[in-house]
């Protein structure tokens, strides 16, 4: 991928994800019922990023033991959102790439097979923990 691909990509995301968030926010608030998860609506069965949308909500609210119970992925998610947009605009104005350097080398960190394996394990650990509170 390319440094001008990705900020672009990584914009568009910035965006939609506050968006969603604004827009989750409101639903939560009017509709106690509301879950945006797509595979939850269709299956019943909570996916491994379920709650992220409320954890990053109470991580907003300042609450982060609430953040972390509902899903350890929202406060990674709720960090990335609040970086990301002061890191893409430093290497837009001063012409820099550590942004997309550092995306390239945590893309090559994550193919090392040991480190993917890894990661899965402790999706499908949040993935069964999210099915046990029922969420």
């Amino acid at each position: 991928m390319t440094r001008n691909r990705l900020y672009l990509l990584l914009s568009l995301g910035l965006l939609a994800g506050y968006g969603w968030l604004i827009w989750a926010s409101w639903q939560t608030t009017h509709y106690s019922d509301f879950t945006p998860c797509f595979f939850k609506n269709a299956t019943g069965i909570a996916c491994p990023s379920c709650g992220v949308t409320r954890s990053v909500l109470q991580v907003s609210h300042g609450h982060i033991t609430e953040a972390i119970l509902l899903n350890p992925l929202g406060l990674i998610m709720a960090a990335i959102m609040i970086t990301a947009p002061f890191w893409l605009l430093y290497d837009v104005i001063l012409k820099k790439d550590t942004l997309y350097t550092s995306y390239k080398k945590t893309e090559q960190l994550i193919r090392i097979k040991w480190v993917a394996i890894i990661l899965i394990i402790l999706i499908l650990i949040n993935w069964v923990w999210n099915i046990q509170k029922g969420l």
